[in-house]
C-alpha cells in the first residue's frame, strides 16, 4: 500500500536535523521480578516482541517507511518495508545491576540523542533490563512524522492492556509486499500531479526551494486543526531557555502526586491544567534564580501550550480528558514573587485563549482501550511547530493517561515519562502526564545548554510546597 505523507508528515520528515531529532519518546517503567501480584508476569524480550508484534496490525504505519519521489515531484509516500524486521526496532538493553534510575536517565539521554534510520520505518523500542528494585524499563521514540494522533497513534496506545492479561486480536496476516521501483513512484507522482493542478502548479513553482513550500502548507494544514495565537510580530523574552542545540541530551524526572494538584485546584478554583503550569512557574522562576538571572515583577517566559486536555468529572475529584485539544501561547509569570498571584494570572490567561480558539476532536483517542499519552504529546510538538521560533522560549506538552493501572505484557506499569523532543534553538522541553493517580515531569535538555537540569527537576517540588503552603 503507498500512501502520500500529508504535508506536515512532509514538514516533520524534512525537518529533522543531527543536532535536532524530531521524534516522540516515551518511558515506561514496569514491576518485573520482584514482589510481583496475583496475575502479574515478568515481561523480557521475546514476550515483548510477541506482543508488539501482534499488534502491530493496529498501528500499519510502524511497518511503513519513507521512499523519496525521484527529481523530488511531490510529497515522500509511505511504502510497506519489504524487509521488515521486528528485532532490529525492538532492542535489548541493561543497566548494571542494580541500576539506579539516574543512571537509567542517562541512557535515555543518549537514546533520544540518536537520529532514527530513515531507510528503515521510523521508530525504536528498548527494554532495559537491570533497574533496581527488580524494575525494568521501555523506552519508545517514534518521529513525529509517523504519528499525528487521529488517524496514525502511538504504539503506546496498542501495546497497554488493563489487565495482566493482554487482550486477544485476530491473527494478523501481513506479508511483507514487493516494494514499488522508483519508475513506479515517479509515475504514481505525475498521475497524481495530472489530477491535482495546485499541487502541479506549486511542485514546479517552488522545485527550487521544496523543503520550505513543505513547511509553508504544514503551516496552512495544522492550522485547520489547532487553533494558535500567533504572535509572530512580538518576539519571545530573552532567556537561557533558548540557545543553539548540540548533538547530546540530558534528561531527568520528577514524580508528584495528583491529589496535590487537586488541593489547588479546590483552594484557588481553578483548573487543574492552571494548577500544573501554575507549579511549572515556580520551578522555572527558582531555575532562573539560581543561574542568578535578574528577575523584576514584569518578567516573562513565554510557553507553547499546545494542549489543554483536563477537565474535572461531576465530582470535581475525577481527572477526564476533555473532547477538544488545541494550542496557545502562553506568558508564564516568573517574575512574581507571589504564587497565588502566578496562578492567578495563568488561569485569566488561559480562559481568555479557551473563548478564542477552536479545537481537534479528541474523545476518540483518549477513551480507546490501552490509552496511552504519547499520541497526544506528538499532536502538542506538531502545534508547537506552528509557532515561528523566535516567538517563545520553551514547549510545555501536557496530556492526561489513564487512572487506573496499566500493564505491559503483565507486567503493571509503574511511571510514565514523556521525553518530547527540543525544537531548533530550543534549550529544554517539559512533557507532563497523568497516570494512576500521579502526575509525572520528562525534562528533555540540551547537554550544554542545561547542564543543571537536576536544578530544574528539585525546583518543581519547592514550587510544589510553595504552592501548598499557599493553600493552608
Amino acid at each position: 500500500m503507498i500512501t502520500r505523507l500529508t504535508p506536515q508528515d512532509a514538514a516533520f520528515y524534512r525537518l529533522e536535523s543531527s543536532s535536532n531529532p524530531i521524534h516522540i519518546g516515551s518511558l515506561a517503567i514496569v514491576r518485573n521480578t520482584d514482589g510481583l501480584l496475583d496475575g502479574e508476569s515478568p515481561l523480557d524480550y521475546d514476550r515483548l516482541v510477541d506482543l508488539v508484534e501482534s499488534r502491530l496490525s493496529l498501528v500499519p504505519r510502524y511497518r511503513r517507511k519513507v521512499r523519496e519521489i525521484p527529481f523530488a515531484l511531490g510529497r515522500p509516500v509511505w511504502v510497506e518495508d519489504s524487509r521488515f524486521d521486528i528485532t532490529y526496532h525492538i532492542r535489548r538493553s541493561a543497566l548494571p545491576s542494580p541500576g539506579t534510575d539516574e543512571q537509567l536517565h542517562d541512557l535515555v539521554a543518549r537514546l533520544a540523542s540518536r537520529p532514527l534510520d530513515q531507510s528503515k520505518p521510523l521508530w525504536e523500542m528498548y527494554l532495559i533490563e537491570g533497574l533496581s528494585e527488580g524494575r525494568s524499563a521501555i523506552f519508545t521514540k517514534t518521529h513525529s512524522a509517523l504519528v499525528d494522533g487521529i488517524g496514525a497513534l502511538e504504539i503506546g496506545h496498542v501495546i497497554l492492556d488493563a489487565s495482566p492479561s493482554p487482550r486477544g486480536l485476530a491473527d494478523d496476516a501481513w506479508v511483507a509486499p514487493r516494494e514499488p521501483t522508483d519508475v513506479e513512484l515517479l509515475v504514481g507522482a505525475l498521475t497524481h500531479l495530472a489530477a491535482q493542478p495546485r499541487e502541479a502548479l506549486e511542485v514546479a513553482r517552488d522545485a527550487s526551494a521544496d523543503a520550505f513550500a513543505m513547511i509553508g502548507a504544514a503551516g496552512r494544514a495544522v492550522d485547520s486543526v489547532v487553533s494558535a495565537v500567533r504572535t509572530a510580530a512580538i518576539g519571545a523574552p530573552d532567556s537561557p531557555l533558548n540557545a543553539r542545540t548540540s548533538r547530546s541530551r540530558r534528561f531527568d524526572v520528577v514524580r508528584t502526586d495528583l491529589d496535590d494538584y487537586r488541593k489547588i485546584r479546590h483552594r484557588f478554583d481553578c483548573s487543574t491544567n492552571d494548577a500544573i503550569l501554575a507549579v511549572v512557574t515556580g520551578a522555572l522562576r527558582n531555575w532562573l534564580l539560581s543561574r542568578g538571572e535578574a528577575l523584576i515583577e514584569s518578567t516573562t517566559l513565554r510557553a507553547v501550550v499546545p494542549m489543554s486536555v483536563y477537565v474535572e468529572g461531576p465530582d470535581r475529584d475525577r481527572l477526564e480528558p476533555a473532547s477538544e485539544v488545541s494550542s496557545f501561547l502562553l506568558d508564564l509569570p516568573v517574575g512574581e514573587p507571589n504564587p497565588v498571584m502566578r496562578l492567578s494570572h495563568i488561569a485569566h490567561a488561559t480562559e481568555a485563549n479557551s473563548k478564542a480558539r477552536r479545537g481537534v476532536r479528541a474523545r476518540t483517542l483518549v477513551h480507546m482501550a490501552g490509552f496511552a499519552p504519547a499520541s497526544l504529546h506528538a499532536m502538542s510538538v506538531r502545534a508547537a511547530s506552528t509557532f515561528a521560533e523566535h516567538t517563545f522560549n520553551l514547549v510545555i506538552t501536557n496530556a492526561p493517561g489513564p487512572q487506573t493501572p496499566m500493564y505491559i505484557g503483565g507486567a503493571r506499569m509503574l511511571e510514565m515519562y514523556p521525553v518530547s523532543p527540543l525544537l531548533r534553538n530550543q534549550a529544554s522541553s517539559i512533557g507532563i502526564t497523568s497516570y494512576d493517580g500521579r502526575v509525572f515531569y520528562g525534562l528533555n535538555a540540551d547537554r550544554d545548554a542545561m547542564a543543571d537540569i537536576e536544578v530544574l527537576a528539585a525546583a518543581v517540588h519547592e514550587s510544589m510546597e510553595e504552592m501548598l503552603g499557599a493553600c493552608a
